[in-house]
C-alpha cells in the first residue's frame, strides 16, 4: 500500500477510483445489512480484502464513508430519473423508471452489479452532512414529481407529490419481495406492477366512498402504548440505531430505567413496535372483512383507515427501515409477518376480482404495492397536514386505487 500522500495525489487515477468504488460498494452492502451506524471500518475492510488503516486512506471517518455511499445512491437515482425524463409522456416516463429499476435488480441478482446503499438512515446523520444529504433527497423527490410535468394548480402539484412518493417507495420496496421470484420472471412482474400503476386496482365504475373503520388499539400494560408510539416515531425518523434508548426515554421525559421496566433490550423494543404496527394493520383488515358491502368497499375502507391512522396523531406505524439494524433471525421473523399481511391483502383483492369490483390484476404484486404505500405514508405527514385529512387520504390512495395517471380525485 502506498503512503497516504501518494494515495491522495493519485486521486484521479483509475486504480485509486477502482479501489474507492470497491470500498463504497462494500459500505453499501454493510449499510443495507446493519444500517449506517452499525457499519464499521473493519467490516468494510474485510469485504474488500484490505486492512482497516488502508480504508482510512480513502475515508478519514466512518461518517465520511457513509455520507459518500449515500451521495452515490442519490447520484444514481438522479441519473435514472434523467433517463426516464427523456420519454415523451408521464406514463412512458414512469414505465421507463420502473424498467430501469427492474433491470438493475436483475443484474444484482445475477451478480453482475452491486446494490447501492438504501437511504433509510439519512436522518440519523449529523449536520452539516445531514442537511446536504436531505437537500439531495429533496431534489430526487422534486425530479420524480416532474415525471408528471408541472402542476397547473396547487391540487395537481399535491397529487403529483403523492404519485412521486408512491413510485419511489414501490421501487425501494421491490428488494423486500422480488427475491421470491425467479430472475427470468422479472419482466412479467414488471408488466403486472406497471399495470397497477397505469390503471389502478378498482374496476371501472367503482367510486372512492370509504367508510372509516373504528380502529382502536390498546396495549394491556398501562403506559406501554405511549412508550411504543414514541419509540416508533423516533425509529421512523432516525432508524433503529439512531433512536437510542436515552433518546426515547427523553422523548417521554422518563428515565432509562423506565425503558427496561417495559422491555428487556432494545431489540425487544423494535420487535414490540413491529408487533403493534402489524397488529393494527391486521385489525383493520379483520374489521373490513366483517363489514357489509362489496370486496372493493371493504378494501378501500381498509386503505383509507390505515392512511388516516398514519397521518393522525395516533400514528405512525413502524417503517421497514428499522429492519436493517436488526439481527438476521429477528429481521426474518418480521418480514414473514409482513408477508402474511400482504397475503391477506392479496386474498381481499382475489375476492374482489372474482366479484368483478376489482380489476383482473396480479393480486400478489398489487398486495405488495399496497404494503409499500401503507408503510411509507408516515413520510407524507407534513404534506398531508397542508390540506383536509379526507382530501389527503383520497389523493394518496388514488395513486393505487385508480392509478398514477387518473385525475378524477381532482374533480371530487
Amino acid at each position: 500500500m502506498n503512503a497516504p500522500g501518494n494515495i491522495e495525489s493519485g486521486g484521479g487515477t483509475k486504480r485509486f477510483q477502482a479501489k474507492r468504488d470497491a470500498i463504497l460498494a462494500a459500505a453499501a452492502d454493510a449499510i443495507n445489512e446493519q444500517s449506517a451506524k452499525g457499519m464499521t471500518f473493519a467490516d468494510v475492510a474485510r469485504r474488500v480484502g484490505l486492512n482497516t488503516t488502508s480504508v482510512t486512506y480513502y475515508f478519514k471517518r466512518k461518517e465520511d464513508l457513509a455520507a459518500a455511499a449515500f451521495e452515490q445512491t442519490l447520484e444514481r437515482l438522479d441519473a435514472m430519473l434523467d433517463a426516464a425524463l427523456r420519454e415523451a409522456t408521464p406514463e412512458a416516463r414512469v414505465a421507463r423508471y420502473l424498467n430501469i429499476n427492474m433491470e438493475r435488480l436483475a443484474r444484482i441478482r445475477r451478480g453482475d452489479e452491486r446494490d447501492f446503499a438504501i437511504l433509510s438512515d439519512l436522518r440519523a446523520m449529523e449536520d452539516p452532512t445531514k442537511g446536504q444529504l436531505l437537500a439531495g433527497w429533496r431534489n430526487i423527490f422534486r425530479k420524480t414529481r416532474s415525471l408528471w410535468g408541472t402542476g397547473a394548480s396547487r391540487a395537481e402539484t399535491d397529487l403529483n407529490g403523492a404519485r412521486a412518493h408512491v413510485l419511489l417507495e414501490n421501487t425501494f420496496w421491490l428488494t423486500a419481495w422480488l427475491p421470491r421470484y425467479e430472475v427470468d420472471e422479472y419482466p412479467r412482474v414488471e408488466a403486472r406492477l406497471m399495470d397497477v400503476f397505469r390503471s389502478g386496482i378498482a374496476a371501472p365504475g367503482q367510486d372512492w366512498t370509504p367508510e372509516m373503520l373504528d380502529l382502536v388499539h390498546e396495549e394491556p400494560e398501562p403506559g406501554r402504548e405511549a412508550f411504543l408510539l414514541a419509540a416508533t416515531r423516533l425509529i421512523n425518523e432516525l432508524g433503529y440505531r439512531g433512536a437510542s434508548v436515552q433518546r426515547i426515554a427523553s422523548e417521554l421525559n422518563v428515565t432509562k430505567g423506565s425503558f427496561y421496566h417495559h422491555l428487556d433490550a432494545k431489540d425487544d423494543l423494535v420487535i414490540a413496535c413491529y408487533k403493534r404496527s402489524f397488529d393494527i394493520i391486521a385489525d383493520a383488515q379483520r374489521l373490513a372483512e366483517s363489514h357489509q358491502g362489496s370486496h372493493w368497499q371493504r378494501l378501500e375502507s381498509t386503505i383509507a383507515t390505515l392512511l388516516d391512522y398514519q397521518f393522525s396523531e395516533r400514528g405512525p406505524l413502524l417503517r421497514t427501515t428499522a429492519l436493517s439494524g436488526l439481527p438476521p433471525h429477528v429481521r426474518s421473523t418480521m418480514i414473514d409477518r409482513s408477508n402474511r399481511i400482504a397475503r391477506r391483502f392479496a386474498g381481499m383483492l382475489s375476492d374482489g376480482i372474482a366479484e368483478g369490483t376489482i380489476r383482473a390484476i396480479d393480486p400478489l404484486v398489487a398486495s405488495q404495492a399496497l404494503m409499500a404505500i401503507q408503510n411509507a405514508a408516515f413520510d407524507m405527514r407534513k404534506w398531508a397536514s397542508t390540506m383536509p385529512r379526507e382530501k389527503a387520504v383520497a389523493f394518496y390512495a388514488s395513486t393505487l386505487t385508480f392509478g398514477l395517471f387518473d385525475d378524477r380525485v381532482l374533480k371530487g
